[in-house]
């Protein structure tokens, strides 16, 4: 991995932490308000809710990281190198493209949703797309990596007695 690899890995894992904690310190606590006392923060409902997509854009860069999406690739594999490598080179391109797309399209929609605001905190809903459009533009950064590291691999035959890798949770 690189450094702009490990930056976006490191990124993702400090948003999913924090917003993993404070959702969760803020559930709680609110629970605790309410049979304690019978009440509840008022923003106690909005802030999980700010903070759960950003948790999960999080969780899909570092999943498209580790390779932990579900993917079929028999027939890529059934293909001679010499079509392979420049064929997942290709389809990496595409889905870097694809997610560039995407990205630009919610960056262009942030001064349309900005004017939305949360009920109580006030918070403009562009920070919500905020992080819909960084999460594609670091999912289109990690397929650049992959198309590269597709193109710039060797061929090399399969070890004997290879065992299936097992989940890593």
């Amino acid at each position: 991995m690189n450094v702009i690899e490990r930056a976006v890995g490191g990124l993702c894992q400090a948003v999913l932490w924090v917003s993993t904690s404070v959702i969760f310190l803020i559930l709680c606590g609110n629970t605790v308000l309410r049979y304690a006392t019978g009440s509840s923060l008022q923003w106690g409902n909005e802030v999980p809710e700010l903070l759960f997509p950003w948790m999960v854009m999080a969780g899909v860069v570092l999943a498209a990281q580790h390779g932990a999406h579900i993917t079929t690739t028999f027939l890529m594999e059934k293909l001679p190198f010499a079509v392979r490598r420049p064929l997942s080179a290709l389809a990496w391109l595409v889905v870097a493209a694809l997610y560039a797309v995407l990205a630009v399209a919610t960056l262009r929609m942030l001064e349309i949703v900005h004017d939305e605001k949360s009920p109580i905190l006030q918070v403009p809903g562009s920070v919500t797309y905020a992080c819909v459009m960084g999460g594609m533009a670091m999912l289109a950064v990690l397929a650049l990596f992959s198309a590269w590291r597709a193109w710039n691999t060797t061929e090399q035959p399969a070890a004997v007695g290879t065992e299936v890798p097992q989940a890593h949770w």
